[in-house]
């Protein structure tokens, strides 16, 4: 069994992966990023993501949101896109993206097709803001930073938004304050030298999901951080919206990512129906935190894959750890991706964040 070829593409089987389904890689007839992209959504269960942002090494936080992502997709015989989330031009370097690749390829972890690069993209945001202008759903606000953390202090901006989640991972919660000003206001703020960011209107609606790990999650209108920016005052496209662009336009029905990220997941529903795209099923996982409770970030040097995988640390011995933490097995034997595929299920997953201490700490870290 398998999927019929299509012209301009051809077929592979990759026996790693433990069964028998066909996957799709661009050949040199390929014609065009959307062919490609709606071959993969006609004929595939599942369409998944990594999307890393190259803005340092990876480190074992990163490898386990990586290698969570990449069995949720395969094990129910999905595609996997790799892009790299590079619209912050100040902090992303081409040096990280070389360096993620070849972890991700270290690790076993391995994507469909061309990588996507959102720099490479920038047209795209800029059209569907320009699609969200006409319809009168964006306006520019002129606020300051300062004037933000004020509004946030506020003792009725106060928000409370669920575990993962919280007004750092949501922003400064928005007052609406420039929503209604007039054109002459604006000419005035422009006069005094304030460049405005471009703010996305969003009604205060509950909503509800079933997340594939965190089960039921209830979203207070009120604590959505208000209208959010889809565009910085210095011209850098949100993080909202590029990702909501390219879920929209690549097809992704699957977004497994860290639970720091689930307090975000409304307002990507709300521009992903704007946008005409479906919503994915989300798995918010839980995240790998230090011996003091703080999120593995990369400055944890000891962490990063770089450093074990010099220091002659084998891919497998760190796969077979992180299925471990996942409930995948009961000790941490050392393993390739492909062992778990069979019997990945997202319900065997912790909920909560884990802690690295002495009883979970990898016997590979010195």
């Amino acid at each position: 069994s398998g999927l019929p070829p299509a012209k301009g593409l051809s077929p592979f089987r990759n026996p790693d992966w433990g069964r028998g389904y066909w996957i799709v890689k661009p050949s040199r007839l390929f014609l065009s990023e959307r062919v490609f992209l709606t071959y993969m959504t006609i004929y595939s269960k599942v369409i998944g993501r990594l999307a890393p942002s190259p803005t340092g090494f990876l480190h074992l936080g990163n490898a386990w949101a990586f290698f969570l992502a990449w069995l949720g997709a395969r094990s129910r015989a999905g595609g996997l896109i790799l892009r790299m989330e590079d619209i912050d031009p100040v902090r992303s370097r081409s040096e990280y993206a070389t360096a993620i690749m070849e972890d991700l390829r270290w690790l076993g972890l391995d994507w469909d097709g061309e990588v996507y690069v959102q720099s490479q993209r920038l047209d795209l945001y800029a059209r569907a803001i320009a699609g969200l202008e006409a319809k009168g759903l964006v306006y520019p606000c002129y606020c300051t930073r300062k004037e933000l953390r004020e509004l946030a202090s506020a003792p009725h901006m106060a928000l409370s938004v669920g575990q993962g989640g919280g007004v750092g991972d949501l922003g400064a919660p928005y007052s609406g304050a420039c929503r209604n000003l007039t054109l002459a206001d604006r000419a005035r703020l422009e006069a005094q030298g304030r460049r405005p960011c471009l703010r996305l209107e969003h009604p205060a609606q509950d909503m509800h999901i079933v997340d594939l790990v965190q089960g039921e999650c209830g979203f207070k209108g009120e604590e959505s951080g208000g209208d959010f920016a889809l565009r910085r005052s210095d011209g850098v496209f949100a993080y909202q919206l590029a990702v909501s662009v390219d879920d929209a336009a690549m097809g992704v029905n699957q977004v497994v990512r860290g639970c720091d990220i689930l307090a975000s997941t409304p307002r990507q529903i709300y521009l992903l129906g704007l946008l005409g795209g479906d919503v994915p099923e989300y798995a918010h996982v839980p995240l790998l935190l230090d011996a003091e409770g703080e999120r593995l970030a990369k400055r944890h040097n000891s962490l990063r894959l770089t450093t074990l995988r010099e220091s002659g640390v084998a891919p497998e011995q760190v796969i077979g750890w992180l299925a471990w933490l996942a409930g995948l097995q009961d000790i941490a034997r050392p393993a390739k991706p492909s062992e778990f595929l069979s019997a990945f299920d997202f319900s065997r997953l912790p909920k909560e964040n884990i802690i690295l201490g002495r009883e979970t700490l990898p016997d590979f870290i010195p």
